[in-house]
């Protein structure tokens, strides 16, 4: 009884799926006819309108829809060709908040790790926050030295792109100059006074030499009678940010760090210096291709515009320049390291591929392939002897070496520009005044950034204190700061 109860269900379950896809296949059959029925009347509708408006008189087609209402389709698609890819680019240079995280927690010891995740969170947290609330008044507003704040309005902004979304990649740049500082002077600063300072940098320090190079200020202003042009014939040039981010942090990382003094234990009671090796150099390395990676939305997408040929020329030329002095300054770090320390340094490679990207973020759209390999070379092989010089010599303890490679290769990168840029470089003929603004702009803005980030740190150091006390260093911020650990 089983099996021919079985049989007979099988049978009833065969019959009706076979019923089922029939119905289905005559449904979809249906159905595919009855659109191909619309689509045919659809089309010859339209086709008979078509018709009708061709026969109707030129006169009163141009009577009944004047030439002004007729909708702009051409500018519109420009218009969002252009923002998809700045925001596009906002996603990538957002994306180097990570890259940040994982190169300074890599370089550093365990004990600070989560100290260091904290901080790369809430400095573009934080930051975010204020810039939309101050900064980018300061820094686009109208002004010859300082922008007119607007107080959360973006009304006053308008050149071509949505206010918004223009904000937002201006803010990625912005969080950036921020995290910079926290690698030179991590592993002994208070966390209360990483807030503060990030602060003064978010809505004073950055905005307002931005202002100068790319919010309409002194240093781009081009006109005829202006104090640039009278003095060097031409204008301030940094594409993406050489100087306008990168020296800026690397700038304030270098002071903070001489303030906030050495950690314990990185020199000895003769003055040498002790390395004090970094746990853990893989998530270090993930970070540097992530930085990497996220540079391609930070100097392209400094083009803003996606919608021309010659839009996609500039764009695609930025990300030749950009990966072949990253390579450079990777390659040359290699073999210099090698050569004076006798092996190959991994570290030193990671470094030297972010001083080839912060070399070449001035002057990217106008030097040319070789000069974007020269440029990053140069500043690749001048990092290792500045790490050596800051830590050696100077005795500042920039555990990650911030202030070199984004100090002194945003400094360098800036006036290498001088010299290599194809339109208006001393070595292609067009005379010292364009080297001359490269180098008396690279030096205004890194006095800013320094003079402003001494008086902000020595006043935070006699009021409140930046380092943590010797027991707290020593034991980790990780448990005393935060009362969790990063590794468990």
């Amino acid at each position: 009884m089983d099996t021919k109860y079985k049989s007979h269900g099988f049978v009833k379950l065969w019959i009706a799926t076979t019923m089922f896809m029939l119905c289905c296949f005559a449904t979809g059959a249906l159905a595919q006819d009855t659109v191909i029925a619309d689509t045919v009347a659809a089309v010859t509708k339209t086709i008979t309108e078509v018709k009708e408006v061709a026969v109707a008189p030129a006169e009163a087609s141009a009577a009944q829809v004047p030439v002004a209402e007729a909708p702009d389709t051409i500018g519109e698609l420009a218009l969002g060709l252009n923002t998809v890819w700045m925001l596009l680019a906002a996603m990538l240079v957002f994306f180097m908040q990570p890259g940040f995280a994982l190169v300074e927690a890599g370089f550093t010891r365990v004990k600070n790790t989560a100290n260091i995740l904290m901080k790369n969170f809430v400095d573009f947290m934080f930051g975010s926050l204020l810039y939309w609330f101050i900064g980018f008044g300061l820094m686009f507003g109208a002004g010859g030295f300082i922008g007119m704040p607007h107080f959360f309005d973006l009304s006053f902004m308008d050149n071509g792109l949505p206010k918004e979304g223009f904000l937002v990649f201006q803010t990625v740049f912005c969080a950036t100059a921020a995290t910079i500082v926290s690698g030179a002077m991590a592993e002994r600063t208070k966390f209360s006074m990483y807030l503060v300072y990030t602060i003064f940098i978010s809505v004073l320090i950055y905005p307002i030499s931005g202002h100068w190079t790319w919010g309409g200020g002194w240093l781009m202003n081009g006109e005829a009678d202006s104090f640039m042009m009278n003095l060097f014939g031409t204008t301030f040039h940094d594409f993406a940010g050489s100087t306008v981010v990168h020296s800026v942090g690397g700038w304030i990382a270098l002071v903070g760090a001489a303030i906030l003094g050495p950690r314990i234990g990185k020199y000895g009671k003769d003055g040498k210096s002790r390395a004090i090796p970094g746990h853990n150099l893989t998530v270090a390395a993930l970070g540097v291709f992530i930085l990497w990676f996220g540079w391609f939305g930070f100097n392209p997408g400094s083009q803003l515009a996606a919608s021309t040929e010659a839009d996609a020329n500039a764009i695609s030329h930025v990300f030749l320049t950009t990966n072949l002095a990253a390579c450079a300054g990777g390659f040359f770090a290699l073999i210099v390291s090698w050569m004076k320390y006798g092996k190959p340094s991994l570290s030193f490679t990671l470094n030297g591929v972010l001083a080839g990207l912060v070399g070449i973020t001035a002057g990217c759209d106008a030097v040319s392939p070789a000069g974007a390999v020269l440029i990053g070379a140069i500043c690749g092989v001048v990092m290792i002897f500045s790490v050596d010089f800051i830590d050696k010599i100077l005795k500042i303890d920039d555990p990650v070496g911030a202030s070199s490679v984004h100090g002194v290769c945003g400094f360098l990168g800036t006036i290498l520009t001088g010299l290599f840029s194809t339109s208006e470089g001393w070595f292609y003929g067009y005379g010292i005044g364009f080297l001359g603004a490269q180098v008396f702009g690279a030096l205004v803005v890194g006095a800013w950034a320094a003079g402003m980030g001494f008086i902000i740190f020595k006043v935070l150091d006699k009021i409140h204190g930046l380092r943590v006390p010797a027991r707290v260093e020593e034991e980790g911020l990780d448990i005393y700061e935060h009362g969790e650990s990063a590794y468990n």
